[in-house]
């Protein structure tokens, strides 16, 4: 074979190699992985201590409880929400009483009283620090994120955002879509929703996340039941346990933790 030729295919490897090594580089950022998945579930159930906690715990899971300090089940099961927290869950702040905007989007379902269209910032700000202090009280951190009840970031026209951003490591939005590492919106996360989607569909989109190596975020409700936008046990079962099969590329982790790491890789 001719010098030249000879040449040509080395140059010809030599760039394949670098590419190669461009995009492995490329995915394998999240902690050694190719991608990041949040498992995060809203309003601090019976169905979460019932239907998914026992089923992460058995797969070695954590996952981020994101709580109103109103919980009916925070208040009656305590104890198991402080063990979840014990065994590494996160338990989020979700505010004190759940405020939404109402009159102003239509929303007939929200109370007049936690209706964020009547709410300042000030108020708004000091529910969300009791529920800080409260959940400080069940798990003992002083770090933890916050989700934005209904996907809402203002007091009657105010923005508090500029005040959470303050308070909490990061903050959960409601906007659909998937997080870089370098460009995530730390106080305006993006998630996928689930909404009565089958097993197939969430793991559909968890392998789009591995081949672009990005961060997807889960926003459940209701698991088994509790909510309108409810998946099944059996499908959920389902799910996670793909997610356990597929640790070696996928990192699963709470919030918190996730978000830390975010944070120090835009510095």
């Amino acid at each position: 074979m001719p010098l030249s030729r000879m040449i040509k295919i080395a140059s010809f490897i030599s760039v394949l190699i670098f590419f190669s090594s461009a995009v492995l580089s490329q995915n394998d950022i999240w902690n050694e992985k190719q991608c990041a998945v949040v498992l995060t579930y809203d309003d601090g159930t019976d169905f979460h201590l019932d239907n998914v906690i026992p089923v992460l715990d058995s797969l070695n899971l954590k996952a981020t409880f994101y709580i109103p300090g109103n919980s009916s089940s925070l208040y009656k099961r305590m104890d198991e929400w402080r063990a979840a927290a014990k065994n590494g869950h996160e338990l989020g702040n979700h505010t004190l009483f759940h405020p939404c905007h109402g009159k102003s989007l239509g929303r007939k379902w929200v109370k007049p009283d936690y209706d964020l269209d009547d709410y300042t910032v000030v108020r708004f700000i000091n529910e969300a620090r009791v529920n800080n202090t409260l959940l400080k009280a069940i798990d003992g951190k002083d770090k933890r994120t916050f989700a934005y009840t209904c996907g809402d970031t203002t007091a009657g026209k105010e923005s508090f955002v500029p005040q959470i951003k303050k308070m909490f490591v990061a903050a959960r939005g409601t906007k659909r879509g998937t997080n870089t590492l370098k460009n995530a919106d730390l106080y305006d996360l993006k998630i996928f929703s689930v909404k009565n989607q089958n097993a197939d569909e969430l793991i559909g989109a968890v392998k789009d996340a591995q081949e672009k190596g990005v961060l997807l975020i889960f926003l459940f409700h209701g698991v088994g039941g509790g909510s309108p936008y409810s998946i099944s046990a059996e499908e959920h079962s389902r799910f996670v346990h793909y997610l356990k099969q597929n640790e070696n590329n996928t990192w699963i982790a709470p919030m918190v933790e996730v978000a830390e790491f975010i944070k120090n890789g835009q510095e």
